[in-house]
Formats: structure tokens, C-alpha cells, sequence
């Protein structure tokens, strides 16, 4: 199938051939004839399966259509949420790459800057806005944004924004907007708690699931590294002076250990700088424009920072800490498998992390391969031995002698 038997409009068309997109993703493939009917749409998808094009573009569409026209000025007319900043400008980038030949313009407010820029961009007009929740609901509390006009919306990623205690702002902005509308609703996962946001948002939505996410596991060719604590560092440096690749994104499970991992490697000579909450939006822009342009080999981040990370050819994925939740390490890998790209991702382990590799293994329903290092490796940790009980040896609680007495 291709963009065109998608019926989707010409300007779009244009656009897409610009971009050199040439035929649909499976998602796009089953989403965007859906859209474009009016209904609603609940997806099981994770980033890197072209899940923004296939809720952009069918949104464009309908706006280039009139479909959702109002009667007064240029107001709001789709709205999309989403629960970092850098995701917020990915989708931003993509709407107005896919709306480059037409009027429409699309925005991404956010917290962590000066709310100014925004709001002047804000009164000159605006079709599409892309938010975080909580400058959202600032804008919203200030005055300064109405949804009143919005006919399209979208909740993307939401079991992150679960994750990080979004669930109460996002109820408070659904309870604003007009009950007509077209509503979406992506999530990479479906716990019961995302179940019952989606119905809290939907109607009657049509379901589709792509691409689950350990699908995303088997393109990355994995590897996992036994090692000391104290050592991690040192076999990190090592595997960051292969000149095999173009880029290295290396995840921190702290703030702290990012800043910690980029003076190592500074002072080991390389290049490299760290992403996470409390850097400010300017410098997390800057340094995410030099790692997308190659001027920066090295990137240390965080799980929430590293949200909307979208590099295309990025070399390798190194997980210098196991996160503590199994769906964290698919995310994290699938940076560097995007779409239909294989990638690769290595993982170091120490002993006090055996729990959580093995809960990532069951998740992907087969173990990580171990490599070995000549230097730094240690063998990989035996499963304990299991007694059956019948075998086990009952032992007397100890006793305490007492003292003689003194005659």
C-alpha cells in the first residue's frame, strides 16, 4: 500500500515525498484509514514505529478539509499531550514538517522555560498544540489557552505520563475539552489503570496493537557484560574508545550518575555531556542538536530525559545501569532500533543487579547473550542451588551457655 492509496491530501502527499517517505508502517497503515473515517482510536504502540505520522497526518487532513472549522478566529482545533519536552518538540517537528506546504501551524509548550515565547506564539495563532500537562494546565489556569475549539485529540505515551503522576492533571484537561471530538489514545503498554484512563477518554474507540515490545528486543542485536561495581566505569571507557560507531547513548538511572559518568569520561579524554531534569531546556536542546549532528559522540541520560530521543543510524545504546522496570530496557534499546534499522545494545551487570536482568530476560522470553571482557568481566553469577525440602537439615536453635554459677 502507499501514502496515496491512503487517500490522504495532496499537500501531505507533497510533503511525504519531500521527507522521502515512501510507503506506510504498519501502524499508519491501520491507523490513518481509521482517523480519516472520524472514529475513535485506541493504539498499543511505542515510539520508533511511526506512531506520529500515523495521528499527524489524518489530523492535517482533516483540518485541510475544514473538518473542525470554527466560526471566529484562529483558535486550537487539535490537541496533543505528551509527557517530556523532548517528545513534545519531536511531535512538533513532525507536524510541521507533514504541514510544510500548507497554512497550518502547529506549537509544543512546555515547562522548564520562560512561559514568553509561547504565549506570543500563542496569540498570533495556532492549529495544532502539542503540550506537557502541566504548563498545559498553567496556560489554561492563566487564561492564556482555551480548548474550547478543540475537535482532535491525542494522549500519547500515556503509561509514562502514569509513571510520573501525570494521571490527575490529564483527567482535568479531558474534563475541559468539547465532548464532540475525535479522541486518541497511544499507550506502549495496557494496565488496568491505562484501561480505565482510555475509557475515561473514548467512546466507542477502534483498537489496534503494533509492534508489542519485546518485537522491538529482536532487532537489537543485545549483549550483557558481568562486572565488578567497582569496575564498571573502567569497562564503560573501554567499550566508548571503539571507534566501531558513529554515536553512543549511554543511560544513568540517577541525575547524579550521569554528571558522575560524564567527568569519567571527560577526564579520560573523550567528549561527552549528560541530559536530565535539572539541565536547563536551552542546554538539553543544545546538547541533543550536536548528538544528532554527530558533533557529539557521547550522550549520558536519564530515562525521562531520554523520552523523544529520535536519532536516526544512532550507533549504540550502552546500559550502564539496569533500570529497575523491565519495559525500561525495551524503550531504551528501541532508541537504536528504529522502524525497520536493526541496532545494537549492551548492558553491564553487577551482582547486585542479577534481579533485574532476570526480570528483563522473562520479559523478553529468552536470555541476553553474555559477553566477556579479557579485563573487567567476571563469570557470569550460577542461579542458586535449590534443596528440596525433604533434603534440608532441621537445626536446633542456638543456645546461649549460661554462666556457672558461683558456689
Amino acid at each position: 500500500m502507499t501514502f496515496e492509496q491512503l487517500g490522504l491530501a495532496a499537500p501531505l502527499l507533497k510533503a511525504l515525498e519531500a521527507e522521502g517517505y515512501h510507503r506506510p508502517s504498519p501502524i499508519q497503515e491501520q491507523a490513518i484509514p481509521i482517523l480519516l473515517s472520524g472514529k475513535d482510536l485506541l493504539g498499543c504502540a511505542q515510539t520508533g514505529t511511526g506512531k506520529t505520522a500515523a495521528f499527524a497526518l489524518p489530523i492535517l487532513h482533516h483540518l485541510l478539509k475544514g473538518n473542525g472549522s470554527t466560526q471566529g478566529p484562529k483558535a486550537i482545533r487539535a490537541l496533543v499531550v505528551c509527557p517530556t519536552r523532548e517528545l513534545a518538540l519531536q511531535i512538533e517537528e513532525r507536524f510541521n514538517a507533514y504541514a510544510r506546504f500548507t497554512q497550518l501551524k502547529a506549537l509544543a509548550i512546555f515547562g522548564g522555560v520562560k512561559q514568553g515565547p509561547q504565549v506570543a506564539t500563542l496569540r498570533k495563532g495556532i492549529d495544532v498544540l502539542i503540550a506537557t500537562p502541566g504548563r498545559l494546565l498553567d496556560l489554561m489556569e492563566q487564561r492564556i489557552v482555551s480548548l474550547n475549539e478543540v475537535r482532535f485529540s491525542v494522549l500519547d505515551e500515556a503509561d509514562h505520563m502514569f509513571d510520573l503522576g501525570f494521571v490527575r492533571d490529564i483527567r482535568k484537561i479531558i474534563k475541559t475539552l468539547p465532548s464532540q471530538r475525535q479522541s486518541l489514545f497511544f499507550s506502549a503498554t495496557m494496565p488496568l489503570e491505562i484501561e480505565q484512563l482510555a475509557h475515561d477518554m473514548l467512546g466507542d474507540p477502534m483498537r489496534i496493537a503494533i509492534s508489542p515490545e519485546v518485537k522491538t528486543a529482536e532487532r537489537v542485536d543485545q549483549s550483557v557484560y558481568f562486572v565488578a561495581k567497582d569496575q564498571k566505569i573502567d569497562l564503560l571507557l573501554e567499550l566508548l574508545k571503539d571507534n566501531s560507531f558513529r554515536s553512543y547513548l549511554v543511560f544513568s538511572r540517577t541525575k547524579h550518575g550521569a554528571d558522575k559518568i560524564v567527568r569519567k569520561i571527560k577526564a579520560a579524554g573523550l567528549n561527552a555531556e549528560a541530559i536530565h531534569g535539572d539541565k536547563s531546556q536551552g542546554k538539553r536542546q543544545q546538547v541533543l542538536r550536536e548528538f544528532r549532528t554527530g558533533k557529539l559522540p557521547i550522550l549520558i541520560a536519564t530515562d525521562i530525559a531520554a523520552r523523544g530521543i529520535d536519532i536516526d543510524e544512532l550507533g549504540l545504546v550502552i546500559n550502564f545501569d539496569l533500570p529497575n522496570v523491565p519495559e525500561t530496557y525495551v524503550h531504551r534499546i528501541g532508541r537504536t532500533g528504529r522502524a525497520s534499522a536493526s541496532g545494537k545494545a549492551i548492558s553491564l551487570c553487577t551482582f547486585e543487579d542479577r534481579s533485574l536482568l532476570r526480570d528483563i530476560q522473562k520479559l523478553l522470553g529468552r536470555e541476553v547473550p553474555v559477553a566477556e571482557h579479557p579485563v573487567y568481566s567476571i563469570a557470569a553469577p550460577e542461579p542458586p542451588a535449590i534443596i528440596p525440602p525433604a533434603m534440608r537439615r532441621k537445626t536446633r536453635p542456638h543456645r546461649i551457655a549460661k554462666p556457672a554459677r558461683r558456689r
